[in-house]
C-alpha cells in the first residue's frame, strides 16, 4: 500500500463455496485441483459457479459468495457494508478478519485487527469473563500489563461486573456480546470489524456501542468496518458505504447516498392499487386508486428514515363531473395498535380540493417526518364538509409503510423506536 493513509485494501477478492458438502468438495475435485496446481495451471473450478442469489435454485455445485471485490479504507474512516441477508457481508468480514481465506485476491492491511463477528467469537466458555478478557487481549497481541490497565474500563462498559468471575458458558447471548464488544473496543486495535452481532444487545447497549464506535473513529483515529441492517446507525456512524448484492459491490459512495441507494434498490415496491378494495365506504363519486411513497430524491420506496423528507402521492379517479362544494381530503396516520398518531385535513390548510382533482392526484409533502421508528399505516377519506357521515370514499389501512430510526435532532444520537410522533423541541441547558 503506497498511500500512507490507506490502512486496509481489498484487491480482486472472490470466495467460492461448493454447495451441499462440508469442506472444499470431493476427493476427486481436490486431486484435480492439485494436479492443475502441479502443472502451473489455473484452478479448474474457478471457471464454474453461479452468482450468489439465495432466492433461486442452483444449477451448479459451486457458488460465488463474493466476486471481484475491490475497495480501500483510509485510516480513521468508518466503512458501512450494507445489503440484504445472503449478499455476502459476513463472508467479506471473515475474509478481512482473516478468519477464512479468499479463493482469489488479496487483503493488505496495517496494524492489529479486532473482529466481532458472532456472539462469543474467540471466547472459551469454560473460562470466566475476566480470563476471557486476557485471552482475547493476548490474541490481539496485547501484553498482560496493557490489558490490566484497561481491565476496569472494559468491565464497567460491559455492565457484567457481577458475573465477571463466572464462566462465560453461563452468560446470556446479550451478556456475551457486551463483554466481547468491550474487549474489542477498549484494547485499541487499529482496525475494528463489527458484524450485526450488536443487534443481540438491548437498545441501551446498542446506543452505547454506537457511541463508543464514534469515539473510536473520531477521537482515536482508528478504522471501523461496520455491518448493520440499522440504516440510521449506518448514516450516523459511517463516513462511507458500500452496497453488496449477490456477492458483488453494486454501489460505493458516502454513507447517506449508499443508504438511499440500498433502500431504493432493496425495496420491492408493493402493489399499492386500491381499485379492487371491497372494504371501502362512501357514495363513490370520487375513489382513491393508488398510493405511492417517495423519498427526498423522488424515488418510489416502501421505507423512510425518521426526520427525513417524504412525499405521499394519492391517485384519484373521478367518474362524473363533480359539482360538490366543500370537498375535504383527510389522511390519518396510525400505528399497528390502531392508535391515531397524526392527521392532515385539506380544509384546515385552506386547500381547494376541487382544483386538485383535475391533476388526478394530490401530494402530501412532509419536510421532516416526525415519526419514530416503527410500522405505520394510513386511513384516507374524501368527504363533503366536516361531517363524517358525508363520506365519498373512505379506506381504512389503505397504505402501510416502515419508518427506520434516525438522528432526528442531528445530535449524533439515534432516536428510540416507540411508534409515536415527534415534536420539534429542545431542552435548554
Amino acid at each position: 500500500m503506497s498511500d500512507k493513509n490507506i490502512i486496509l485494501k481489498a484487491e480482486n477478492i472472490s470466495k467460492q463455496y461448493r454447495l451441499g458438502t462440508v469442506g472444499t468438495g470431493t476427493l476427486s475435485h481436490d486431486l484435480n485441483r492439485l494436479w492443475h496446481k502441479i502443472r502451473g495451471k489455473e484452478d479448474p473450478y474457478l471457471k464454474v459457479g453461479e452468482v450468489n442469489d439465495r432466492s433461486t435454485k442452483a444449477n451448479s455445485d459451486y457458488v460465488w459468495a463474493l466476486q471481484d471485490i475491490n475497495f480501500e479504507v483510509e485510516q480513521g474512516e468508518v466503512l458501512g457494508i450494507i445489503g440484504k441477508n445472503g449478499a455476502g457481508k459476513s463472508t467479506l468480514l471473515k475474509i478481512l478478519s482473516k478468519v477464512t481465506a479468499p479463493t482469489t485476491g488479496v487483503i493488505k492491511s496495517r496494524g492489529r485487527i479486532a473482529s466481532l463477528l458472532e456472539v462469543g467469537t474467540g471466547f472459551n466458555p469454560e473460562l470466566t469473563g475476566r480470563e476471557n478478557i486476557y485471552l482475547n487481549g493476548a490474541i490481539l497481541g496485547m501484553t498482560k500489563k496493557e490489558i490490566t490497565s484497561k481491565l476496569d474500563e472494559i468491565i464497567e462498559f460491559s455492565g457484567c461486573e457481577r458475573y465477571i468471575d463466572t464462566p462465560t458458558k453461563r452468560y446470556s447471548s446479550g451478556m456475551t456480546v457486551r463483554l466481547a464488544f468491550a474487549v474489542a473496543a477498549f484494547l485499541e486495535p487499529e482496525i475494528l470489524v463489527v458484524d450485526e452481532v450488536l443487534a443481540v444487545g438491548d437498545a441501551e447497549f446498542q446506543k452505547k456501542a454506537i457511541g463508543k464506535m464514534q469515539d473510536i473513529s473520531r477521537e482515536g483515529g482508528r478504522t471501523v468496518l461496520f455491518v448493520s441492517h440499522n440504516m440510521a446507525a449506518v448514516k450516523s456512524l459511517c463516513t462511507k458505504g458500500i452496497v453488496l448484492e449477490n456477492g458483488e459491490i453494486v454501489y460505493t459512495d458516502g454513507a447517506d447516498k449508499a443508504v438511499d441507494y440500498y433502500l431504493t434498490r432493496s425495496s420491492q415496491i408493493k402493489d399499492t392499487s386500491l381499485v379492487d378494495r371491497k372494504d371501502r365506504k362512501g357514495s363513490g363519486e370520487i375513489k382513491f386508486s393508488k398510493i405511492e411513497l417517495f423519498n427526498k430524491i423522488n424515488q418510489n420506496v416502501n421505507e423512510i428514515i425518521s426526520g427525513e423528507f417524504v412525499k405521499f402521492r394519492f391517485h384519484i379517479n373521478v367518474d362524473i363531473d363533480i359539482s360538490i362544494e366543500g370537498l375535504v381530503f383527510g389522511v390519518v396516520f396510525r400505528d399497528n395498535n390502531e392508535t391515531k398518531i397524526a392527521d392532515f385535513y385539506s380544509d384546515e390548510m385552506g386547500i381547494n380540493f376541487k382544483k386538485v382533482l383535475k391533476s388526478g392526484y394530490v401530494d402530501l409533502e412532509i419536510e421532516r417526518l416526525m415519526l419514530r421508528g416503527g410500522y405505520y399505516y394510513l386511513d384516507i377519506v374524501v368527504q363533503n364538509g366536516k361531517i363524517a357521515v358525508n363520506q365519498i370514499d373512505l379506506i381504512h389501512r389503505a397504505f402501510n409503510f416502515t419508518v427506520f430510526q434516525g438522528d432526528y435532532w442531528n445530535s449524533g444520537k439515534i432516536n428510540r423506536a416507540t411508534n409515536v410522533a415527534l415534536i420539534d423541541g429542545f431542552f435548554k441547558e
